[in-house]
């Protein structure tokens, strides 16, 4: 009787054995029960694996937390866990759950500075976005000397420093750490554009160089002209000749500038007016891309000294003042 109890109890248990095994592994194998438009789900800066597994049956992403809990403690990746918001979508197992919060394969959402635009407009602009956390106060926004300092270079004016691109960032990205990001970018690119830079050029560090990228970003949106205009420039500097180039008159003008540039706007003296002063204005007057530094970097050889725009976007260059003032006549006075 007894040796019956105990081959009862033995084929009970391996009974309860096999079924268990068998549930655990179907309970790995079969697809999470996801809608078909798929599922957000968020961790929580300083969630545990357990408290993970909590808001995912709470949310009905799994069932049998016990055993999302035994894989988790046998996979070993309990600690690799990465915050974030993840987007679930079928079909999705288990594993492929944990492997994609291991991975930190969170939503990634998209803000771009934009080309052109100078730090007002930049700011402004990261201000609107519906995807960034936003921490600064006005205060900070409008003052150029709080914003670097508090992102860490106190004395640094704001103008052309952060790097003209499309970021990809998880949820809960502040503004302060996108703006970080954009200009630790702009250090990254500019010093591998100067360090692969032409010889002989006339420019003394990288920052003069970004100062003539962004007067060559704002001369034209023409990528294909862009080395030829940096080419321009630097054939001016090299002579001592003024750069004449109404961009940096408008930057000087300020917030008050409509829309028209005047003849007493080129010939009122600002730190940024060209026309008055020799040599590069004191700061860049936009935020650029790459294309624009490399441009600079790497000018078109040219005996041009002029250009001006058609009207089309793109530019007439002339080498010589009368031919310049005759393509003024023709593409401007339409004369």
């Amino acid at each position: 009787m007894i040796r019956l109890l105990l081959l009862l109890v033995t084929l009970g248990v391996a009974a309860a054995g096999w079924y268990g095994w068998n549930d655990y592994h179907r309970y790995l194998t079969d697809p999470l029960d996801l809608p078909e438009a798929g599922e957000t789900f968020t961790i929580e800066k300083g969630w545990s694996a357990g408290r993970v597994a909590v808001e995912l049956e709470q949310q009905g992403v799994i069932d049998k937390r016990y055993w999302f809990d035994l894989f988790v403690r046998l996979s070993e990746k309990a600690g690799g866990i990465k915050t974030g918001e993840y987007r679930l979508m079928a079909p999705m197992t288990v594993p492929d759950l944990l492997d994609t919060f291991h991975g930190g394969q969170t939503t990634q959402y998209t803000q771009s500075v934009i080309e052109g635009y100078n730090w007002r407009q930049t700011l402004a602009h990261v201000a609107a976005s519906s995807d960034l956390q936003h921490t600064l106060s006005a205060e900070q926004l409008s003052s150029p000397e709080s914003l670097m300092a508090l992102l860490g270079f106190p004395g640094l004016h704001p103008e052309g420093q952060f790097y003209a691109d499309t970021y990809a960032f998880p949820r809960g990205t502040t503004d302060v750490e996108f703006l970080q990001r954009a200009k630790s970018t702009m250090d990254r690119v500019l010093a591998e554009e100067w360090a692969d830079r032409q010889p002989d050029l006339p420019l003394e560090t990288p920052y003069e160089a970004l100062i003539l990228a962004s007067i060559v970003e704002k001369e034209t949106a023409l990528v294909s002209e862009r080395p030829l205009i940096a080419g321009v420039f630097v054939s001016r500097l090299r002579k001592n000749m003024r750069l004449q180039t109404d961009p940096t008159v408008i930057y000087g003008i300020g917030e008050s500038f409509d829309g028209d540039i005047r003849r007493k706007d080129l010939t009122t003296d600002t730190p940024y007016n060209t026309y008055t002063r020799a040599g590069l204005p004191p700061s860049p007057i936009a935020m650029v891309g790459r294309e624009a530094i490399h441009a600079v970097m790497h000018p078109e050889d040219t005996t041009a000294l002029y250009f001006v725009a058609r009207g089309d976007g793109s530019h007439q260059f002339s080498e010589t003042l009368s031919e310049h003032n005759a393509a003024v006549r023709k593409y401007q006075l339409k004369r």
